[in-house]
């Protein structure tokens, strides 16, 4: 059972200092295990909320000992909530061998009443108590209404043996890794089914169909995904590669990552510390993954028409999923942190069983971080006819994998080149001198050559490269790197 905590001590130490409240409550140890899954229950009727165990009620940090009994243990008491709630569990060392607990409700839940026990709780305050029965059949009744959605909705044609076995076994064994399945469960493919809340009374739901199908024509077309590589920078370019597959969700990231590992080409480096050259993927694997998560598991899949599509140009790589963002985001806000609203709460709470995904709404923001570390430029989101695009700035051969793409490490230097050339076309001299570089050569070799190669700057007259009349000019992702380098460091 593996654990990894997104929360580091000065994180807990500010989180501790707000004291307990609606949304906060602290427990001395595992011992009070029950009474912290009443609380949390409790934040997740509500506004969500975090119970940090291994904190006396004065707010001192005291920790405890965590065993994989303590984690298991954990593990099997979450599986008392009805329905399945997505629980956050992050693990803080405190030091001396000690850890302090974080169980993260996340706000914004349309599974809304949850039961712990078979009791559901509220909290009023930082006190939590039983739910009384009005309140109960209210918030059922809500649920009721709320619930009308696509992927609960009864999948008439498909039958338990039609589903992918060992993609449901593998979720299974990913899940009690990750301490989001209990180890009891058993290894049996309906059993686990159902409790992802995917097999209710009237039979297989539309999102166990969505995850694990195996059969999409002609009830599901809606299963596609679709891949093209195009010479140039429009769809009405060259065709390089163009192919449509027929694919669960789970599938769907494994062949839409096969599919970008082929197509975009290698770039070269060599790190500081070592002698020997890298060859890595143009783009960073896990951002391109995060992106290809977001749009299996965010997508509208009650339209017969939608499908989502990978697009490699010249320029860019393209990730379109049919369906428009939940009410209360922009395209703007993935930017940035916002709220997690998943269109799809069964499919997400698949994935995150895996580990594949957290529930934080995180997702584009690590993509973004992703980018920064890798030295590229990160992604642009927007919404057009209810479809969310994510774009990759990138320059691609027109034959993968064959001539390696040099991209600059994103420096202080490089940062003052792109805003120079950003504002005008600049001369050789003009961008050397804003990056504060003596030598020519060094200058040239080191800076001008490996920014012309990333795509970030272009000359003037590309046909003469030696002409004393050449400038330069940032181009669009470039323009990204150096936008997204000044925000990161402050700068309007």
């Amino acid at each position: 059972m593996t654990y990894s905590s997104h929360t580091t001590l000065g994180d807990l130490s500010a989180l501790v200092s707000r004291g307990e409240g609606p949304t906060l409550e602290f427990k001395r140890s595992t011992a009070e295990l029950k009474s912290a899954l009443q609380s949390l229950c409790a934040f997740l009727n509500g506004d969500g909320g975090t119970v940090v165990i291994g904190v006396r009620p004065d707010g001192t940090t005291v920790g405890q000992q965590v065993s994989d009994d303590t984690l298991q243990k954990i593990a099997a008491s979450l599986d008392q909530f009805e329905p399945p709630a997505l629980v956050r569990v992050d693990l803080i060392d405190v030091g001396e061998g000690r850890n302090a607990i974080l169980l993260v409700a996340e706000p914004g839940n349309d599974s809304i009443p949850f039961t712990f026990d078979g009791r559901a709780y509220e909290r009023i305050g930082s006190t939590t108590r039983r739910m009384p029965q009005s309140q109960y059949e209210k918030l059922l009744i809500n649920r009721a209404h709320s619930r009308v959605r696509w992927e609960n909705l009864r999948a008439s044609h498909v039958r338990m043996d039609e589903l992918d076995r060992e993609e449901i076994l593998r979720t299974r064994e990913l899940g009690i890794q990750q301490g989001r399945l209990s180890a009891e469960t058993p290894a049996d493919p309906e059993e686990v089914v159902e409790r992802l809340g995917l097999l209710g009374s009237q039979g297989l739901t539309q999102a166990a169909q969505v995850l694990y199908g195996s059969r999409f024509l002609p009830d599901y077309p809606q299963c596609v995904l679709k891949m093209g590589r195009f010479r140039g920078t429009t769809v009405t370019g060259d065709i390089l590669d163009n192919r449509q597959e027929w694919l669960h969700a789970f599938d769907m990231v494994k062949e839409g990552m096969s599919f970008l590992e082929r197509t975009l080409p290698l770039r070269s480096e060599f790190p500081p510390d070592k002698i020997e050259r890298e060859d890595r993927l143009a783009l960073p694997r896990s951002a391109l993954r995060e992106i290809i998560l977001n749009a299996v598991i965010h997508r509208d899949y009650s339209d017969q028409g939608g499908y989502i599509a990978i697009a490699v140009f010249d320029d860019r790589v393209e990730v379109r999923s049919v369906g428009s963002l939940p009410e209360g985001i922009t395209a703007e806000n993935l930017s940035g942190p916002h709220a997690s609203r998943p269109r799809n709460p069964l499919v997400a709470a698949a994935f995150h069983r895996t580990g594949a995904v957290e529930v934080w709404g995180r997702g584009t923001n690590r993509v973004i971080e992703a980018c920064r570390r890798y030295g590229v430029a990160p992604p642009q989101f927007r919404e057009e006819q209810r479809t969310v695009v994510v774009t990759f700035p990138v320059v691609v051969s027109a034959t993968p994998q064959v001539t390696p793409q040099v991209t600059p490490q994103v420096t202080p230097q490089v940062v003052a080149i792109l805003r120079a050339a950003s504002h005008g076309a600049q001369r050789r001299e003009e961008l050397q001198q804003a990056a504060g570089i003596k030598d020519r050569e060094h200058f040239r070799t080191a800076y001008l050559e490996p920014l012309l190669k990333s795509g970030w700057l272009a000359r003037t007259i590309p046909d003469k490269p030696r002409s004393r009349m050449q400038q330069y000019r940032t181009t669009e992702s470039g323009l990204s790197m150096a936008k997204w380098e000044g925000t990161k460091d402050g700068e309007v």
